[in-house]
């Protein structure tokens, strides 16, 4: 909770601390050709962002983006590196997908920074500026199979980002199955993670975070991720579907 001293923006331009769930067992899943599809060299390090921190306004202002990728995101990197020291976990020879498969071996500070430095560093690679508005091929034709239109998905989609309690991600994943699911997890766990009740590789993912969008659309959950579609990067996540 916040005290009467501390403002709702200073609040959000500081990382929170993740809270710690309870898990299952993990599914055997597809693998993709490594962490995020190609575009990280060392998957434990943060990446450049791929566009300016102006290029997705008025969707995502400036300011959210410059605090959100130079200020939380940096946190998770940083504290991740820490926890694989401390932790014994190889990152040269070792996989990031392989940790958050096990993640419950592993200190609350690995699955929460593990978590928070995998899940930003596909959320900032599933957006781009002027963006294709539809995805296109064999994704396209999955998701009518799935859930029946292009519409009804990008429905079920929004409602999960709409719906999840506190901080969290919605995604879309394919599952051991290779069907195409939309679910959410709560703080940064994500579907890789042998905790998490939603299993699967992530196609797309959404940063439901208060500090991804308060900046401009204060308490407006809903706004943010309609818009949000408008940035949407469907190119990529074309390609991480079709690398499964």
């Amino acid at each position: 909770m916040l005290n009467n001293h501390t403002s709702r923006r200073k609040f959000i331009a500081n990382t929170g601390k993740a809270a710690i769930a309870t898990g299952i067992s993990l599914t055997a899943l597809p693998s993709l050709a490594n962490s995020f599809n190609g575009f990280a060299a060392n998957p434990f390090v943060q990446q450049p962002l791929p566009y300016e921190t102006k290029a997705l306004e008025p969707v995502i202002d400036t300011l959210t983006m410059e605090i959100h990728y130079g200020k939380h995101a940096k946190a998770y990197a940083t504290n991740l590196a820490d926890a694989c020291a401390a932790e014994k976990f190889d990152t040269v020879n070792g996989k990031l997908e392989d940790l958050l498969h096990n993640i419950s071996k592993y200190s609350p500070k690995m699955r929460n920074n593990g978590g928070g430095h995998y899940n930003h560093e596909l959320f900032w690679q599933c957006m781009g500026p002027a963006i294709g508005a539809k995805p296109e091929g064999k994704l396209a034709d999955a998701i009518n199979q799935s859930f029946g239109s292009f519409d009804a998905f990008k429905t079920q989609f929004t409602d999960a980002g709409k719906n999840r309690f506190g901080s969290g991600w919605a995604w879309l994943v394919i599952n051991a199955d290779k069907k195409l699911v939309i679910g959410s997890t709560p703080n940064q766990d994500n579907p890789l993670m042998d905790i998490s009740e939603l299993k699967g590789n992530p196609l797309l993912g959404l940063d439901v975070w208060e500090h991804a969008y308060y900046l401009k659309y204060q308490n407006k959950r809903p706004d943010y991720i309609n818009n949000w579609w408008n940035v949407v990067n469907w190119r990529f996540v074309e390609k991480r579907f079709e690398s499964i």
